[in-house]
């Protein structure tokens, strides 16, 4: 499963994406707790969001395979 990583995302994991294996993540609550324990610099990000097939979704939310799965940190503007 393919993860894209943009902003402050792609900084923490050191690339663009990363690849998961599709039994480590079910929920996309499930890929947060997985992203947490695996770099650790996401627990400064509380905000951040995850889409799923370009839409956001909700901790709820199940991710397969085949889904487009991005992390999309917080942003500030003015």
């Amino acid at each position: 499963m393919k993860v894209l990583c943009f902003g402050v995302a792609k900084d923490i994991v050191g690339g663009s994406e990363i690849i998961l294996n599709k039994e480590a993540v079910i929920t996309v609550a499930d890929l947060k707790i997985y992203l947490n324990k695996s770099y650790p610099e996401f627990l400064k990000y509380k905000n951040y969001m995850v889409a799923v097939n370009q839409a956001y979704a909700n901790d709820h939310a199940t991710i397969s395979s085949s889904d487009e799965i991005a992390i999309i940190p917080p942003v500030s503007g003015g």
